[in-house]
């Protein structure tokens, strides 16, 4: 393991904690720092904390890097890998945001997808939310991209397998999207194996 990615590891452990003082030195990595690594290392830290250096950190990235648009990938991504509570709130906030171009697939790949993908925590939420803001994007893009609405809806290949509380909420979106008048055959293809 590089000196970076160990130096990172490190700083996620210590940020377990909570403290003010770990939170100040993640912050001090992000604003120090020209290396991309150690700054996403930062940040990727700061995203799971609820507290002002959080909410700092990621205006002055965007407002440092709103103009290359694979540098606004991984902010949207981490956000999106977010553990607080109100992440799907933000997700959804993120897809008007002005950089997020809801139709780019490398967008959709960085902020749905990876919130779909990576943030088991969120989207598995038991109320549903998580499957349910999934699916109304996936039935948003399947006439505009089929391709793209095709491998949203493969996070639900496995819906089988959770318990009930989760399984029966994936099928219901599951139905729902199946039941959509006009589904492109990328979409209906893979939601019709799911449920098969």
């Amino acid at each position: 393991m590089g000196r970076r990615s160990l130096k990172n590891v490190c700083l996620s452990y210590l940020s377990e904690s909570g403290s003010l003082e770990i939170r100040q030195l993640a912050q001090t990595q992000f604003r120090k720092n020209e290396n991309m690594t150690d700054v996403a290392g930062a940040l990727g830290v700061l995203t799971h904390l609820d507290c002002a250096e959080r909410e700092t950190a990621f205006v002055e990235f965007e407002n440092r890097w709103r103009k290359n648009t694979v540098v606004m990938d991984k902010w949207f991504a981490l956000q999106a890998i977010s553990s607080l509570p109100k992440t799907l709130e933000n997700v959804q906030t993120l897809t008007k945001h002005p950089s997020y171009e809801k139709n780019n697939p490398n967008k959709i790949r960085a902020l749905i997808s990876t919130f779909s993908r990576f943030n088991q925590l969120r989207f598995h939420a038991t109320d549903g939310s998580g499957y349910e803001f999934l699916a109304e994007q996936v039935l948003r893009l399947d006439p505009i991209n089929p391709q793209a609405a095709a491998r949203l809806v493969s996070v639900f290949n496995n819906w089988k397998n959770f318990a009930v509380v989760h399984k029966t909420k994936m099928n219901d979106q599951l139905q729902r999207i199946i039941k959509t008048p006009n589904l492109s055959g990328d979409t209906f293809e893979i939601v019709s194996k799911a449920l098969g």
